[in-house]
């Protein structure tokens, strides 16, 4: 067993990092490669190879046979094919070798994939593409090497390659800000990323026994336990061994990646956990949370456990989200979205800042839709999550600055002024001035924002990109403006007045969850997209697709399939859950319930012919019949209503939404009041008390 004092070895011992490049390539090499990734110019095939020998070396020093291009699919999971290093020399021998043009491009069969018509399926041929931003590391004795993955044409079939475009552009466009500030030192501006990630804790062999969990990863029935987080003692609460072990052995697995896996606790539901990396580029970020919940779900195995990332595994408990914690940083050390001492950083901070509100009130929708997916619809606007409805939460302190600005008032600070951008001094703000808003979808939290309506189990690059993209637009109409100017300051002061006086109807700093917030944000002229089949639309929206076509992050037919794949998706995971419900009820309640019925009136009958009262028997009885032929019913009636789902993508979504939602969750109503009458013996699968309660 390792010691703490081993953990700085232990990090990345299974990564290929700049540390190990530096050690193995020779200086040339090294400073070629260092400047491909600053500059974004291409390697020689020379440098190529030289990087892909030192690969090869170091990993089959670690007991690596095969390598793979790692890449992210539109599936929303990763994706590979691995080779050996093996080739043949004759005689019945081999060597091993990999070369420059094995590392730089492979070609993986593109038909298989999800494309939203990209391709046709007779269209095979998919590339993959080396990102040399991201080290290479060791999986399962595996050499992988992550990469960008697209057609035979050159459409983007993945999440990285126009991740990656929106983190260019929206570093073009800061630089054009920052350059009207007299910062002729930043070279490149970062997005940062740092993903918390919940889940869901099982025992496996109870997991096993339930076929919806097996199925969909969520729970179709599950009457509500005795307990369950209303008495708050989860939260933060001392980890029980099981779980402890689990973490001690994920936090070790992700160390040796690369993850900065810093924080772990108990989350508010029973069974539900939280780990929080470092920040860190948000192509990594990416990468990093795809190659968490892998892990989390393979760990969890070795524990007998079941690692569970649905949005809403249990009903009437917190679901699980994903935290995407976003701000802009420059390569010399600064966070953009921290406010300064001098009257320049906070005017520029002002600036920033305001483009963001900007951004997030003219494009609510589409923000909206990049977390609009089936499993998301369970948990947006429940217990935990905020609703569907995008805001932006300031806090006290810039929300009156904001004010300040809009109104022409003074600002309450050690002293009444009213405030000259660019040309006052505000207060020292200090990072974490504001209480944290947990109803908020978008709150800022000190030096960054945080976007709440993530769902735990979905990737987090399509949100980043809309993030980055959105900010790219709004500075560059700043910049647009202020570069012609021809006096800064004024024309300054009136460019961030003008913006919080036109987007303040997208802060709000109250409770997400009251409904009287709902009817607010409709006077306000919000949109409220309540379920993903409401939301998807925004992918095709003009407003939206000009808007990634104008910066070069989709094209037209990249973003028309990807709203194809999202609605197919959608379809394809109702009907699924339906079909899961009717086989459940069919095959194991209504047997269950329909024998158990049948032995109370045994029982009855045998009370009776002693002259026994038999109330319990007989009124259950009733009551469990009665009950299963209502269910029996909503079962046909679903099994029915799967049958006539239209073949047109579009009204297949609303079909799912408007018919076989609402028979699922009648049905279960029924089914969960079955369960609450049934002896604990004679219910067909493990009940939420089981499965929440038992690690």
């Amino acid at each position: 067993m390792s010691t703490p004092d081993a953990l700085p070895e232990l990090f990345g011992s299974m990564v290929f990092n700049e540390v190990t490049m530096q050690q193995r390539l020779s200086p040339a090499s090294y400073a070629a490669w260092k400047t491909c990734i600053t500059e974004g110019t291409s390697l020689d095939i020379s440098i190529a190879n030289e990087i892909a020998e030192a690969m090869k070396q170091w990993a089959t020093e670690k007991g690596c046979t095969h390598y793979t291009h790692w890449f992210q699919p539109m599936t929303g999971f990763t994706a590979e094919k691995h080779d050996s290093f093996i080739t043949p020399v004759g005689g019945g021998r081999v060597i091993l070798e990999f070369s420059g043009k094995e590392l730089v491009r492979g070609e993986p069969d593109a038909s298989s994939f999800p494309s939203g018509g990209l391709r046709a399926t007779f269209e095979a041929r998919g590339y993959t593409a080396w990102d040399p931003t991201a080290f290479a590391f060791i999986k399962d004795d595996t050499l992988c090497i992550p990469t960008v993955f697209c057609s035979y044409s050159g459409e983007a079939l993945d999440k990285k390659t126009p991740l990656l475009r929106s983190m260019d552009e929206v570093s073009r466009q800061a630089l054009r800000i920052l350059r009207l500030f007299g910062d002729n030192e930043t070279r490149h501006v970062t997005a940062e990323v740092g993903a918390e990630q919940e889940y869901f804790l099982v025992d496996k062999e109870l997991y096993n026994r339930r076929e919806d969990l097996r199925m969909c990863g969520r729970t179709l029935f599950g009457a509500k336990p005795p307990k369950g987080q209303e008495l708050e003692d989860h939260y933060a609460g001392a980890i029980r061994p099981r779980v402890a072990a689990y973490m001690k052995d994920l936090d070790r697995e992700l160390w040796k990646v690369g993850v900065l896996s810093k924080t772990k606790h108990n989350e508010v539901a029973p069974a539900q956990h939280e780990m929080a990396p470092i920040y860190s580029d948000a192509n990594s970020a990416c990468d990093q949370n795809q190659l968490t919940m892998e892990l989390m779900k393979r760990v969890a195995d070795r524990h007998n456990l079941v690692c569970l990332l649905h949005e809403k595994p249990f009903a009437g408990v917190n679901g699980s989200g994903k935290h995407d914690n976003w701000s802009l940083s420059t390569d010399t050390g600064r966070n953009l979205f921290k406010p300064g001492k001098t009257p320049s950083q906070n005017a520029q901070f002002l600036l920033f800042l305001a483009a963001f509100i900007k951004g997030v009130d003219e494009y609510q929708d589409f923000l909206r839709a990049t977390v609009a997916f089936a499993g998301n619809d369970h948990r947006l606007g429940a217990q935990e999550a905020p609703p569907a409805v995008l805001s932006v939460f300031l806090g006290d302190e810039l929300t009156a600055v904001a004010e300040a600005i809009i109104h022409g008032t003074p600002y309450q600070d050690a002293g009444k002024r009213t405030l000259q951008i660019g040309v006052d001094v505000l207060p020292s703000i200090r990072q974490d001035n504001t209480d944290r808003n947990r109803t908020s979808p978008m709150a800022f939290t000190g030096n960054k924002f945080e976007f709440r309506m993530l769902g735990s189990s979905q990737s987090i690059s399509g949100p980043n990109i809309a993030l980055n993209t959105i900010m790219a637009e709004e500075l560059e109409q700043f910049a647009g403006i202020l570069e012609k100017s021809q006096d800064f300051k004024a024309d300054l002061q009136k460019l961030i007045k003008k913006t919080f006086t036109e987007h303040q109807r997208i802060i709000f700093n109250g409770n997400g969850y009251d409904a009287a917030w709902l009817e607010e944000a409709e006077e306000r002229g919000l949109v409220n997209l309540p379920s993903a089949a409401d939301a998807l639309g925004a992918y095709v929206a003009k407003k939206n697709a000009d808007l990634f076509a104008r910066h070069g992050i989709y094209s037209a037919g990249e973003i028309r399939a990807r709203y194809e794949i999202h609605i197919e998706n959608y379809t394809a995971v109702v009907g699924i859950e339906a079909s899961t419900m009717a086989d459940m009820i069919r095959r194991q309640i209504l047997p269950a319930v329909s024998g158990y019925a049948s032995e109370l009136c045994r029982r009855a009958d045998g009370k009776m012919a002693v002259g026994a009262a038999c109330q319990y028997e007989k009124k259950t009885a009733a009551a469990v019949s009665r009950l299963t032929d209502r269910l029996l019913s909503e079962c046909e009636k679903l099994e029915r209503d799967i049958r006539k789902v239209p073949e047109d993508a579009v009204k297949a979504m609303a079909y799912s939404r408007k018919t076989l939602v609402p028979d699922m969750e009648k049905a279960r109503g029924t089914a969960d009041e079955l369960e609450t009458l049934t002896a604990r013996e004679n219910w067909p699968f493990p009940v939420y008390s089981d499965l929440l309660f038992s690690v």
